[in-house]
């Protein structure tokens, strides 16, 4: 027992010796660390005012949730009596708040948004969002200089593939078949366009992020329009595919029963005073298919009043929690945080070389110097 204990006694004095020499190390080259920080803080200046503003505006949707009710009537309760549950019957909707971030960033809901017009703070220019992602976003200045040698080959691959481009332009954007240009705009929203779901609330948050506050409100609201006509089109597909098959059955039985009631009145006012049982029969039967077509007539206007009832009661309503309004302050990037995050970086990197790197370049330096010599 005293055999084992007495190296880990030992041990313990030159481990503090080791780390009272690597402070006192970095302590005579404290000098050097303090460069290294200024440089990094100057680097984190230059870096930080070289990025370009981002506003973020967020809104906040509270979306209905809609269930599919069961169309058994009657029978529902007699299958609760029997002790069959048919509220496991009834599925969720089709179109839940979790999907709505697919939803958005999909191809064709980006290039639905490339015509919307937008305009800079001071309302002095417009473009339509197509326009702006592609010529106006700004990027840093070594973004421009990394990307030379890319828009040469692109510049060059331009030349051969122009045709074509100029004959896809003509047509308008195809969702299905995107140019290289529209493929970088739906990226770039892509990107800047963000959909979250509070799986607890189902709160769906909906935030822009762009390099002028005025064009970030705007286009928010515009994506959160869009969205809502989605849901709402999605919703109500069905019910509006009835609305407009019982409006031509509507169509269709009024015209015969207008029909059937202007033959029955031509055919009294041709034979008036004239007393024969021929004539009694041909009106009774005139008089009936008046009476059919009326309640035909009369059938299908309720089932109309019934299905316009239907389409609004499937339209979704959305309460706006949080509104789009024009952010007063940058999101990023935070130049405190470039500054600090440069320093220490800068720190680090000196305390690395004060302590290894000189030491590994030596060694690595020695086998040279004695193969020279040799």
């Amino acid at each position: 027992m005293e055999e084992n204990t007495k190296p880990q006694a030992s041990e313990t004095p030159e481990q503090e010796i080791d780390l009272l020499e690597l402070v006192q190390k970095l302590w005579a080259e404290r000098r050097l660390i303090l460069k290294w920080c200024v440089i990094g803080a100057i680097a984190g200046l230059v870096i930080a005012f070289s990025i370009p503003k981002e506003y973020t505006t967020t809104v906040k949707l509270a979306p209905e949730i809609q269930g599919s009710k069961s169309n058994l009537g009657g029978l529902s309760s007699l299958a609760s009596m029997a002790g069959i549950n048919m509220g496991s019957l009834n599925s969720a909707d089709a179109v839940s708040p979790e999907l709505y971030p697919d939803i958005v960033q999909s191809v064709p809901f980006m290039t639905a948004l490339f015509d919307v017009t937008l305009a800079d703070a001071k309302g002095e220019q417009t473009w339509p969002v197509s326009e702006y992602v592609s010529e106006e976003l700004r990027s840093p200045w070594w973004s421009a200089v990394l990307g030379l040698p890319f828009k040469a080959l692109g510049w060059v691959k331009g030349l051969f593939s122009k045709e074509d481009e100029d004959a896809a332009a003509g047509n308008g954007v195809n969702p299905f078949r995107l140019t290289e240009v529209e493929n970088g705009i739906v990226k770039s929203l892509q990107e800047r366009i963000a959909v979250s779901v509070d799986k607890k609330t189902m709160i769906v948050s909906l935030s822009v992020t762009m390099q002028d506050p005025l064009v970030s409100a705007m286009l928010t609201d515009t994506v959160m329009c869009h969205l809502q006509n989605y849901i709402t089109e999605y919703r109500t597909n069905k019910a509006r595919n009835d609305l407009e098959f019982t409006q031509r059955l509507f169509d269709e039985a009024q015209s015969k029963y207008y029909e059937a009631q202007q033959r029955y009145a031509q055919y009294v006012d041709q034979n008036q005073g004239i007393v024969r049982r021929s004539f009694m029969t041909e009106q009774e039967r005139l008089q009936n298919e008046m009476n059919l077509a009326f309640n035909l007539y009369n059938q299908t206007a309720q089932q109309l009043q019934l299905a316009k009832a239907k389409v609004q009661e499937s339209t979704p309503v959305y309460a706006v929690v949080q509104p789009a309004t024009v952010p007063l302050k940058a999101s990023k990037p935070s130049k405190m945080m470039t500054l600090v995050g440069f320093v220490f970086l800068a720190g680090v990197g000196a305390t690395g070389w004060i302590l290894f790197g000189r030491e590994f370049l030596a060694r690595f330096r020695s086998p040279r110097k004695k193969e020279e010599e040799f």
